[in-house]
């Protein structure tokens, strides 16, 4: 289905990056777009503002429950200036190539159904962290069960990682 250029290159070592604080080879073509019959994702962008702060703050108690212990969002008086500095900065984080963060959208892209998250992990022993999450409205639905399992295949086969922790879902 996915295809890691690390991977296919049959246990050839990349050049880690070099861009500061990056964590993935130069010439790794980090993912953009992928479709599926339910629900597509893309990287996150300014523009996805307005739907993501939607989704966030019909999401309040969920997430602030599975993430605030740990990172502290998001916060109880999420706002949607804070919305935009958030968004603003995933995308930049993904341009600098040191997290990636994604939307995912319903196919026509008129809703979002939640984010996916991929960064380095703090804790030795792992490559990366990937996290994601779906609107509080599609907690325990058959969507949150395919997109977890979609986003497990996809890591394992389409990014350069050998060894992925997936707080909260492990």
């Amino acid at each position: 289905m996915f295809k890691s250029q690390r991977k296919a290159a049959a246990g050839a070592s990349p050049s880690r990056a070099s861009m500061p604080g990056a964590f993935l080879p130069d010439d790794f073509v980090v993912p953009t777009l992928v479709a599926g019959p339910d629900f597509q994702i893309r990287p996150i962008t300014v523009h996805d503002v307005v739907k993501d702060y939607g989704a966030v703050i019909g999401s309040l108690d969920r997430l602030a429950g599975r993430f605030g212990p740990e990172w502290g969002w998001p916060d109880r008086e999420f706002t949607f200036e804070q919305a935009l500095i958030d968004v603003a900065w995933l995308q930049k984080q993904g341009q600098l190539r040191r997290s990636f963060s994604y939307v995912v959208i319903t196919p026509d892209g008129e809703r979002q159904l939640g984010r996916i998250h991929v960064a380095p992990s703090d804790l030795p022993g792992s490559d990366a962290v990937v996290v994601f999450w779906v609107r509080a409205d599609e907690e325990n639905s058959v969507l949150e069960k395919e997109l977890e399992s979609f986003v497990r295949e996809w890591v394992a086969t389409a990014w350069p990682f050998d060894t992925v922790r997936f707080p909260g879902r492990d």
